[in-house]
């Protein structure tokens, strides 16, 4: 079992704990003092020379935390499961670690894993329309699907609706708290935030049994901004917290997108503004988030464009017993190279090298399409590697997708 923190993260706690000193401060510090250990001895008045740091806060600093709330505090997140994970470790997520405002520590609960680099945010009013509630719940189905970790607030309204989709298509979903990990808030989404660790992770900036104030939302915005690839804002209001994220995430050379809303709705004015003042890409479905992406939405829409265009060909495959145009062969035993053509027969494609995960999943496929739940249980890897999994061997031409949540190996010929 890993640590709750390691011997770098008690440095980097003790300096998150220290009043006076947050993300930008403490970036000042390791500018003018070298490293986070060697700052830690620094006179009061040799902190003077940082930027923004006058006599009295100076003093604040030198004295540093208590080292009984530093004990605690690891304590507190031992006892809920909970890792502290430091700008300095190498778990930490790149995606923040480049922001010149990262978090100087993470409370992490579930895992934080390599495929959560490919995540997009959705978020936008607590007070959503039926229309919001639908299109939150769909976006987070389409993202999880083709493969995106889906990060949100855990917020009622959008937030919530967002990480449902996200976890009833088997995928991955990261809440980032605007309080500390002790306790979930709003109280009502403790089972959906239960639900997101079989597959995702809470996170938060604060310390364990930090209380819900509305001055940490703003910094709760950022973290999300920054773990992802952009932004998709679904209804928000003329004044509201998502368009802080969508800002945040423009800030940060970012994607931003919004679903466009009824014209006379209120809850639809900021979005429709968004788009209106081009901050923002009008976005009605996965294929227009996937071509703002570069190289990696390229890879995702040419994939999910040939599962389309295959799917198109024939009849929907659905029923039990239904085959895919191109299934005559029976389904190999492994993922390995085929075997060599017969005589008169097209040589096969060959078969790229594959990862352990996707070789496992490739091996619970066979020609007969089947649901994407029965991969997920039958694969023995936590729901977003197979996912992953998935959408790696759609990229290299292995697997394909069908309506109804169906997939199946493509044929080798």
């Amino acid at each position: 079992m890993r640590a709750t923190i390691t011997d770098v993260g008690r440095v980097y706690l003790r300096w998150a704990l220290t009043d006076g000193v947050g993300p930008l401060t403490f970036t000042r510090l390791l500018i003018q003092f070298g490293d986070a250990e060697a700052a830690l001895g620094v006179s009061a008045r040799a902190l003077q020379a940082v930027m923004g740091i006058g006599p009295e806060k100076a003093d604040r600093i030198a004295r540093g935390p208590d080292p009984d709330d530093l004990a605690r505090e690891i304590d507190a997140a031992a006892a809920a499961g909970v890792q502290i994970v430091a700008k300095a470790d190498p778990d930490y997520p790149e995606g923040l670690r480049r922001l010149p405002d990262a978090p100087i520590v993470l409370f992490v609960k579930g895992a934080l894993r390599p495929t959560d680099a490919i995540a997009l945010a959705v978020v936008g009013s607590r007070r959503c329309t039926i229309y919001g509630s639908e299109q939150a719940r769909r976006f987070g189905e389409l993202l999880a699907g083709a493969g995106f970790t889906v990060v949100s607030g855990l917020a009622r309204g959008i937030d919530a609706f967002a990480h449902h989709g996200a976890v009833e298509a088997g995928g991955r979903s990261i809440a980032v708290m605007g309080r500390g990990l002790g306790q979930v808030y709003p109280p009502e989404n403790a089972a959906l935030a239960e639900k997101l660790l079989e597959a995702g992770a809470w996170i938060s900036e604060l310390p364990m049994q930090a209380a819900v104030r509305a001055e940490n939302f703003p910094g709760r915005n950022r973290i999300i901004a920054g773990l992802t690839l952009g932004t998709l804002v679904v209804e928000a209001a003329a004044r509201s917290g998502a368009l802080i994220t969508a800002r945040l995430a423009a800030e940060y050379n970012r994607e931003v997108f919004a679903v466009p809303g009824r014209v006379q709705d209120p809850m639809s004015i900021g979005t429709n503004a968004l788009i209106r003042d081009s901050a923002a890409k009008l976005v009605t479905c996965l294929e227009d988030i996937l071509d703002e992406l570069g190289d990696v939405g390229a890879r995702l829409k040419q994939s999910t464009s040939g599962a389309a265009a295959d799917a198109g060909a024939g009849p929907l495959f659905g029923a039990e017993g239904a085959r895919p145009p191109d299934t005559d062969a029976p389904a190999p035993t492994s993922a390995g190279p085929p075997q060599p053509p017969a005589p008169g027969e097209s040589a096969p494609r060959p078969v790229p090298v594959l990862s352990l995960s996707e070789k496992r999943v490739y091996d619970v496929l066979g020609y007969e399409p089947v649901l994407q739940d029965v991969v997920l249980r039958g694969a023995g890897l936590p729901p977003g590697e197979v996912l992953a999994a998935i959408t790696g061997l759609e990229l290299k031409g292995l697997v394909r997708r069908f309506p109804g949540n169906l997939i199946a190996r493509r044929g080798l010929a």
